[in-house]
């Protein structure tokens, strides 16, 4: 395993354009860092400048110590998962895992052994002697992780390995491929992988750490329940979550000595701590931000009826054990979620009278978008 670090790492194109701006980061030994963020915010081009396959303009990578910048891909310990798999496809899984071996000239039976462990780890010891086209696209992945893991390479990348595979098979895949980084750990092999995905849902479940990318540029480095509980900006709070955040325009007022946020003719007092963060900023315009599941009714949230207001159900999702209600505020799309046994009457159509737990929401300035209410 390797520690990975960047230092100012950039990437312009000949055309002039500049993907990548000054990204600092450090990614721990062992530790399961995932990049995310929407199409085209360069997530999966820093990790091609980490393989190799991309050029650096700017900045320094280190992998265990050692400057990478200008070392070909083959000798920076890493070994890559990609999204269409790339295996070889006249080749038997057992000849496409043990490929990379038999070029490094490694003996054949340390060959065989290394084959047929990370078989076994990943359940395909009875499809070692299929070929490419004869498994499923979640077989091929599994392939394609093994591969790496015979390698014993200091760092595992992984682009969007995932996404070419149905929904259910990306849950059982990214539960394995989890549990393959606790496993190595556990033996004593602890590997440091690096995961890029546009799906927060998996960033969520899979990382220690979550680098947040946009438009080339790191919003938030930070874990899982920190990203979602305390966003640093506007643009982490809507990107993660499911549904995302509620993001209002809204106003800060004062009346006596409360602040309230204004939405159109609606007022919400924030809690004291809250205020205080913030009261320099009343007579100004900002984001208001809160969770849908802190948004419920006076069953679910008892101690909020003082912050309410009633709006018409637009849509309703029923999941089963929650629904999911969306309506507006003064005009701006908003949602809820809320325990089935407890929603009530919430068909669509219907009036609904919401309340809103004020010690959860969060305040971004409307110029910066940075959470100003941490």
């Amino acid at each position: 395993m390797a520690a990975v670090t960047l230092k100012g790492i950039e990437k312009q194109y000949d055309n002039g354009f500049k993907a990548v701006h000054g990204i600092d980061l450090d990614i721990k030994e062992g530790e399961f860092m995932v990049f995310v963020g929407p199409s085209g915010c360069a997530k999966s081009t820093t990790l091609r400048m980490i393989a190799g396959l991309e050029s650096i303009s700017g900045g320094d990578l280190h992998i265990g110590g050692e400057r990478m910048n200008d070392v070909p891909s083959k000798d920076r310990g890493i070994a890559m998962v990609f999204q269409d798999y790339a295996l070889y496809p006249h080749m038997t899984v057992y000849d496409n895992m043990s490929f990379g071996l038999k070029v490094a000239k490694l003996p054949k039976d340390e060959i065989d052994q290394r084959v047929r462990e990370a078989a076994e780890k990943l359940q395909i010891t009875d499809l070692l002697d299929r070929k490419p086209a004869e498994m499923s696209g979640g077989q091929r992945q599994r392939v394609a992780v093994g591969r790496a893991i015979v390698r014993k390479p200091d760092v595992f990348l992984f682009d969007e390995p995932l996404s070419n595979l149905d929904a259910k098979l990306r849950v059982s895949m990214r539960v394995r491929i989890t549990n393959l980084h606790k496993e190595l750990k556990r033996a004593g092999q602890p590997a440091t992988m690096i995961y890029v995905t546009h799906d927060q849902v998996e960033s969520m479940t899979m990382g220690d750490r979550i680098c947040v990318l946009n438009q080339g540029r790191i919003m938030q480095v930070d874990t899982p329940m920190n990203l979602y509980n305390f966003p640093a900006n506007k643009f982490v709070a809507g990107f993660i979550g499911s549904p995302a955040m509620n993001l209002l325009k809204a106003d800060l007022i004062q009346e006596g000595d409360s602040v309230m946020v204004q939405v159109g003719s609606d007022r919400f007092t924030l809690p004291q701590e809250k205020a205080q963060k913030v009261v320099s900023q009343v007579g100004k315009s900002i984001w208001f931000g809160v969770r849908p599941e802190y948004i419920g009714n006076a069953e679910t949230h008892p101690e909020c009826t003082a912050n309410s207001f009633n709006s018409e159900v637009i849509t309703l999702e029923r999941m089963g054990f929650e629904e999911n209600i969306y309506f507006e505020v003064d005009g701006q799309p908003c949602s809820a979620r809320i325990p089935h046994e407890k929603a009530g009457e919430s068909d669509v159509g219907n009036n609904y009278h919401f309340c809103i737990d004020m010690n959860k929401c969060h305040i971004f300035d409307m110029e910066s978008e940075l959470n100003i209410s941490l």
